[in-house]
């Protein structure tokens, strides 16, 4: 076991040293992709690599701001609307910007493209990732803060000793959605054109991509062979640990259920050479724990010198300075471009706005329907949980606009009209969100609730109404949020897309942001990247907002 543990980091290094020659390659202005089934395994492992610095990126960003949005309420009036746009701008309106100034920034090496890819996969991470960080900690019960105050904890303690813990289950979850949400315009983000300049890196998503330009449907099969291994190869490598790890932060003990098992985890443990780490690490922390409570009988806690508030404070004033004098230069770039949006563009962008609204509550609803009681199913049902867990993971993970050929292929042979097919594409874009949040709910439910609907012979539907539902609507407001937003950004792939080396598009949204890149319009994306976002933040302000607080005052575990 030590030996195989040895090998696995060693190839890591190896895997390491080689994407960091990737990284300092000379510029090309165009990579020739490779369709061979040979050329998989190593764009596998570029795509992969991207992938896990997104989600590090989306983690780091995740516990920053969670905790500060959640801890105070000015914080929590300016990061929460910051989100809110932030989830709204879809990725082709990061994107044209981020990538021209990497690469001006970076001329002669991968280095700007790989940044701007890894950046754009963060985008699609980190919303649902952020939002439910934050609505853990909004949900942590109020007795567990008086406990931490009374005795004195200090704010990194508190963090780490009842924040963290309380949130770990739906950060778990939601991180496998997050990875899942990165993956989805991995196709845009690695083979991304804009005005006829063609910005390529090899992946498996530009593999993917090129084989759908080209109609090469082994090629697709061959991709989707790929991308089902790697997402296989993760859950059980990574996240499936993590979920065997998370459930020793439960509130309480469910008797008589089974804890769930990973043989990554089961073999680990019988390393000596981990085994030996912990006790090194064991007897670190107890020497370190009794210098602490010696200094601590010397010299008492006290909540900070005046110094180090007073340079916190002045840190704080320059950070929001400059985050203004951004915000304010941005702006101004923005209202240049959009004086040169002709009246009728406008009145167009209006229509497109209604019928792409009209597709997102009909995915949002139809993604509702099916996941609220598969979620509570493999929540509250361990044996269903290990038997369909790998399976919602690896269907989670895949890409949708990878399936769109097939699935619009399906649709279009039984004469659905396309209009209806983007609706379809777009539920495929939303609906693990709910899923996943829906699962965190049920997992997190308290066992006593449940044995008190027991003895009270609570079944059925009144079980649903009176303890299911109840318990996990917190939970699915922050995954309608997300799906909401996934919905959106996934209308840019799925009202127009490639089809047998052609082009498919309805009317909506989604269609004209992508036709705006393509030509390289930037007045009309501006337009159009505008009035996405301003419409998912009215609609947080008007709808989602009252299922907050909803969900706050009635709902809450801690109330």
């Amino acid at each position: 076991m030590d030996v195989l543990i040895l090998g696995v980091l060693a190839a890591s290094v190896v895997g390491l040293v080689a994407l960091a020659e990737r990284w300092s390659a000379p510029l090309r202005a165009a990579v020739e992709i490779d369709l061979a089934p040979s050329a998989l395994p190593g764009y596998t492992l570029l795509s992969l690599s991207r992938g896990f610095a997104a989600y590090l990126l989306s983690l780091a960003f995740t516990l920053v701001v969670g905790t500060a949005a959640a801890r105070s309420r000015a914080a929590e009036r300016v990061l929460i609307p910051l989100l809110d746009v932030g989830q709204g701008i879809p990725v082709l309106g990061f994107l044209p910007g981020l990538v021209l100034g990497m690469v001006a920034l970076f001329p002669r090496t991968n280095v700007g493209l790989e940044l701007a890819c890894i950046v754009m996969i963060f985008t699609g991470q980190v919303w649902n990732m952020a939002f439910s960080f934050y609505g853990s900690l909004k949900g942590v019960p109020a007795e567990l803060y008086e406990v931490s105050r009374l005795h004195r904890f200090s704010r990194w303690k508190t963090f780490r000793t009842v924040e963290l813990p309380s949130a770990v289950i739906g950060l778990v979850w939601n991180s496998m959605m997050s990875m899942a949400g990165g993956w989805f315009f991995l196709t845009v983000n690695e083979a991304f054109t804009l005005g006829g300049r063609d910005f390529r890196l090899p992946g498996i998503g530009s593999y993917m991509a090129v084989a759908i330009e080209r109609g090469n449907v082994r090629a697709m099969l061959w991709a989707i062979v790929a991308m089902v291994a790697m997402i296989v190869a993760v859950d059980q490598l990574l996240w499936r640990p993590l979920v065997v790890w998370s459930q020793r932060f439960r509130s309480e003990e469910r008797s008589g259920e089974p804890a769930p098992k990973s043989w990554v985890v089961e073999l680990v443990g019988r390393s000596r050479l981990v085994r030996r780490l912990r006790r090194a690490l064991r007897r670190r922390r107890a020497r370190g724990g009794d210098e602490a409570a010696a200094g601590a009988a010397i010299h008492p806690a006290t909540p900070g010198s005046g110094a180090a508030r007073a340079g916190l404070r002045l840190l704080a004033a320059v950070a929001l300075l400059a985050v203004s004098g951004a915000a304010l230069w941005g702006g101004y770039e923005i209202a240049l471009l959009l004086a040169r949006v002709r009246a009728a563009e406008w009145g167009t962008l209006g229509a497109a706005l209604g019928a792409t609204t009209l597709r997102t509550a009909g995915a949002l609803a139809a993604s509702v329907l099916w996941t609220v009681p598969v979620g509570v199913l493999l929540g509250r049902s361990p044996a269903w949980s290990r038997r369909l867990q790998p399976v919602v993971q690896i269907l989670a993970s895949f890409p949708a606009p990878m399936l769109y050929p097939l699935v619009t292929g399906a649709l279009l042979w039984a004469r659905v009209p396309f209009t209806v097919v983007a609706a379809v594409l777009m539920v495929l874009g939303a609906q693990w969100y709910v899923l996943f949040n829906v699962l965190a709910g049920a997992s997190a439910i308290p066992g006593d609730l449940c044995e008190a609907a027991d003895v009270y012979a609570v079944t059925g539907v009144s079980r649903w109404r009176t303890l299911y539902l109840p318990a996990v609507f917190p939970y699915l407001v922050t995954g309608l949020v997300t799906a909401a937003g996934g919905a959106w950004n996934a209308s840019i792939v799925a009202e127009t897309i490639t089809y047998r080396g052609g082009e498919l598009s309805t009317f909506g949204l989604g269609s004209l942001i992508t036709q705006a890149t393509h030509e390289g319009n930037f007045p009309l994306l501006a337009a159009g990247v505008l009035t996405m976002s301003l419409a998912l933040v009215l609609l947080n302000r008007t709808v989602w907002r009252r299922m907050y607080r909803l969900a706050a005052t009635r709902f809450a575990l801690n109330r």
